[in-house]
Order: C-alpha cells, then structure tokens, then sequence
C-alpha cells in the first residue's frame, strides 16, 4: 500500500491534521492520505478523569476516527519499525495481519508517547495508568472490587489498605483522577452496610513543591487546600521508590499500605520514534523531535512533526520556546499541520505554527476546579463551570456533546453508577515485585499459583528443616506443597525481588502436566 501522506498517530495532532487534510483533498483523499492508529478512535483526554469516577461512561469521550477524519483511509494498528531510506513502515493489525508494509512519500510523526512505569521497582506490575480509555475502565473496576472486598473482609488491617487508594503524579491527570476517585467512592460508602463509617484515604503523591505547575502556584496551593479540606492527604516532595501489591514505599523510606496505586508519570518517548531519528543522524530535545516554525524537520524533506512527540518553536507572549505537550496545542498543530501538507501537495509554501495562549483549566471534584485564563485566575464553582462549559464545547461531534450534557445532568442529581461490568483480571502470567521482608505466601496457606524467580533472593523457611535461600531462575511448584495442596513452608524475600507468577487456567493445566510426569517416572 502506498500513499502520498502517511500520518503516523491518531491522537490529537494526528486526527486533527487528517481532519484538515481530508477536507482539503476531497474524496480523493482516500487514495493520498492514509491515518495510523493504535486505536480507531480519538480520545478526548481531558474528560478520562470523569470515566475513571464513574462520571461519564466510556463512549462519551471518544470519537470514532473514521466519522471524524473524513476522506482519509484510517488504518488501525501498531507501528513495529519505519525504514526512511525506504520510506515504508512494518504495521502490525494485530492477530491475523501482522508485518504489513506501507510505503509513503510523505510521512508525518504525531505518535506522542507511551507510559513506561519500569523506572520504578513493581510499578509496572501494579500501579494503574491513567492514558487510554481502557486504563480509566479497568482503573474503575479496579476501585469498585476493592469496595466490594473491603465489605466482605472483617480484618481492619486489610480493610485499611483495601480502602487506600494512592494517585502518583500532581499534574494534571492526577489532580483530577485523585478528585474523581475522591467524589467516586465517599458518594459509594454509603451503599456498603460495612463501610459507612469506615476510614477512606486518597492520598496524592507529588514530587514537587507546588501541584499543577502548568497552572501557576497560586492555583495550584488553592486545588491543594481545597483537596485536603475534602480529606485527601497530600505528600509533596516525594518520589516514589519501590511499589508492591500492598505497600507504596517512598524514597525516604517511609510507606503506606494500599492496595490500590495510580500512576499519572512515566511517560516517555517512543521507541520507533527514537530509532527513526536514530537512523537519520537527528537529535532529540528530550525526546522530542525539533521541527522549524512550518512543523518540518529541517533537513529531511517530507518529514514533519506535530503534537506531544514533537518540539516545535512557539512564540509564548515574546518569548520563543518549544510547545508545552498539551491537548490546546496539539490540536492547533494539528490543524496548522493538515493546512501546510495541502500546501506542499499543491506545490505550495507552508505557513508557520502561529497560537495565542489562552490558558489552562483542571477540575478538582466536587464542583470545584482552577483556571488561568487569558491571565486572570479563577477558582470554585465559577471555574468549575467554565471547566465544563469549554470542554464540552471542544468535545468533538454533536451526538457526543449531547451525550455528555445528558451524563452530566443525571450525575447532579442520581448517585454515580456502582455497576461492575468488568470481571477481575485473570492474568495466566504475571510479573509481580515484593520489597525485602515482603512475605509471598505462608505455611498451611492454600497455594494460588507457582512462581518463577526473575530477580533477587526468596528465604524458605519450615518447621522441620533449616532456611533454605532461593535465587534467580529458581521455580517455587508443588515441589514446596503438602499432600492437601498447602505451603509447607514460609516464602520471604530477602530483597527486592521479582516474580512471574503462574496461575488460573495455566496453573491448573501445569498442575495435571506434571502429575503426569510424574506418575510416567514412578
């Protein structure tokens, strides 16, 4: 397949550009410009908080991006490598259509970038990510089984850490994820008969002085204020150190047993993205692609970038610096982007990006939020409206629109919905990390799972035999097990350690396997 342009992302820049470009070309389009996607609908990422909290239901804060870029072929699916040389990319569709080529003469990045949690020991396996819709669904389910099992339980030390819910990351994403969450579960305790005067904790942790930065200190402090007075705690200046399935350990040794941790961090850029730039000889502003005012880059002709993976100069009120990476931006490149392409195929000279700042705006729950608009600061219900009433005026398509108001009128006056329409996860394979002195399962408990030993140092220790130290490639089976399918000893990690755990179907299929083994020897 080969097209005139190819838009490698569909967020944001993405969309938007294929928007613009479609309209210019017509239905020729089709045949010129083609649209990548990971996904075939562009999230309005703004609103993913109100998902997350059970505000708004998922299919109101995407669009389809084959109704919302007209005269465009959108392909659905994930980029594996892009060869500039050649000019073609390796597309992966999924199941049945992966290694798929699609050469291009023109190719545009607006790939923005993914979440990359490994920096942080355990936060891959079990910190939540607030960036697709499905994140704000699972991350939604996720509260609600910890509701229904602190119900169930009558241990408080558990109950405790079932009701502790920990939001990494004090920008945007986690101010308002932590507020939705907050409004989320005090307006649901109600419901539990064994909950109603158990203790809640939100807690925001936040490497920085100030949240919000964007937005300015003052506001920030004023979202603080208003958060803590609503009963959230708040860690400022602290970094996360160590994360495990029930314990947030941060970096000056101090800890807070959860169950339940949302990370809003770890972003970073692009692997394919770094590799093309790498094949030509291109330096990233932290990593980030540099492109001149028209959204090129400068010496590679037919190559342009927009939108979060992209540093394009910006004129900020006299002061020419690189574009922050936000959705108002984005989406203007997007635009500008989409106009220049149309330009250039029609052997004309792009425009430079050109966007007066108007401000920025967060919600903070409970009919609060701050702004900063066109320099004035505004705060409360006032903000909170403005908040609401300029989302939903960028939120893209009328049916969408309506939807939301809908949502927004039932959510003032009937409780948030509890419905759990997700199961729990059964993951066959997972990796899993527990800090040193972390118990992994106990003598006379019954056993869930094997394990594998990825990394670090597990002490075996029974009542009839001396410790035993186990290290990396180690495999805990039934081996370890007692003839009523019990631990026969105590697992505790000597250190930092991680695991794959096999459990679920794949538990039970390897159980029988070696069973059978077994009996072939005897």
């Amino acid at each position: 397949m080969h097209y005139d342009v190819v838009i490698a992302g569909g967020g944001f820049a993405g969309a938007y550009c294929a928007k613009i470009l479609g309209k210019a070309l017509g239905r020729a389009g089709e045949k010129r410009v083609a649209l990548i996607s990971e996904r075939n609908v562009l999230v309005f990422q703004p609103m993913l908080a109100e998902v997350a909290g059970s505000s708004l239901a998922p299919t109101d804060v995407v669009n389809p991006l084959r109704q919302f870029c007209r005269h465009v072929d959108v392909l659905q699916g994930n980029i594996q490598h892009i060869d500039w040389a050649k000019k073609t990319l390796v597309l992966d569709g999924g199941r049945f259509t992966r290694d798929h080529q699609v050469s291009f003469d023109q190719l545009v990045l607006t790939m923005g970038s993914v979440t990359d949690l490994s920096r942080v020991p355990g936060m891959a396996e079990f910190g939540w990510p607030m960036k697709t819709v499905a994140d704000a669904l699972r991350l939604r389910a996720a509260i609600i089984n910890r509701l229904e099992e602190a119900n169930l339980i009558e241990d408080p030390v558990v109950r405790a850490r079932l009701l502790t819910i920990v939001v990494v990351g004090g920008g945007y994403t986690g101010v308002e994820t932590a507020g939705q969450l907050l409004d989320f579960v005090q307006g649901s305790l109600r419901y539990y008969a064994n909950l109603r005067t158990t203790p809640l904790r939100v807690v925001l942790v936040h490497g920085h002085d100030h949240l919000l930065a964007e937005i300015g200190p003052e506001l920030g402090d004023h979202a603080q204020r208003v958060l803590e007075k609503r009963g959230m705690e708040m860690r400022l200046n602290t970094r996360v150190a160590e994360v495990t399935a029930g314990k947030v350990v941060f970096a000056d040794g101090q800890f807070i047993e959860a169950h339940t941790i949302v990370s809003t961090i770890g972003n970073a850029p692009h692997p394919v993205l770094l590799d093309l730039c790498k094949q030509i000889g291109l330096e990233t502003d932290k990593g980030r692609v540099p492109t001149d005012s028209a959204l090129r880059v400068v010496g590679h002709p037919g190559l342009w970038a927009a939108g979060d993976c992209a540093a394009v100069p910006w004129n900020d009120r006299g002061t020419i610096k690189p574009a922050p990476p936000t959705a108002q931006l984005a989406l203007r490149q997007g635009n500008q982007l989409g106009r220049n392409l149309a330009l250039t195929l029609n052997g004309k000279e792009p425009q430079p990006f050109t966007y007066r700042y108007l401000g920025q705006l967060a919600t903070i729950g409970e009919r609060e939020a701050v702004a900063e608009v066109l320099g004035f600061r505004f705060s409360g219900l006032f903000a909170w409206f403005m908040w609401r009433t300029i989302y939903l005026s960028k939120l893209p398509g009328v049916a969408r629109k309506l939807r939301v108001m809908i949502d927004w009128a039932f959510e003032l006056i009937f409780p948030r919905d509890l419905s759990l329409v997700l199961p729990p996860p059964e993951d066959i394979l997972r990796s899993i990390h527990i800090g040193a002195g972390e118990t992994l399962f106990q003598r006379g408990k019954v056993c869930r799972a094997f394990f594998y030993l990825k990394r670090g140092r597990l002490t075996l220790t029974a009542p009839d035999a001396a410790p035993r130290e186990l290290t990396a490639g180690a495999v805990i089976d039934q081996a370890e097990l007692d003839a009523g399918g019990c631990w026969r000893c105590d697992a505790v990690a000597a250190e930092g350690t991680d695991l794959v755990v096999i459990r679920g179907r794949a538990l039970q299929l390897l159980k029988t396997e070696l069973q059978l083994v077994a009996r072939h020897a005897g």
